[in-house]
């Protein structure tokens, strides 16, 4: 089952096939990483906890 690259929790494939970039098995970041967001094609730090 694919893992977040950031805190490790696992995701879903379909998770996977959606967010993360074409080839790439495991995204960068998932709903469970709290301190990082996707911005575009990048990862960058949140500006603000989401809960």
């Amino acid at each position: 089952m694919p893992k977040c690259q950031n805190c490790e929790s696992f995701v879903t494939e379909n998770y996977v096939r959606v967010f993360a970039p074409d080839g790439m098995e495991e995204p960068r970041v998932c709903p469970h990483c709290e301190d990082m967001v996707r911005d575009g094609a990048q990862v960058r730090q949140a500006r603000a906890t989401r809960h």
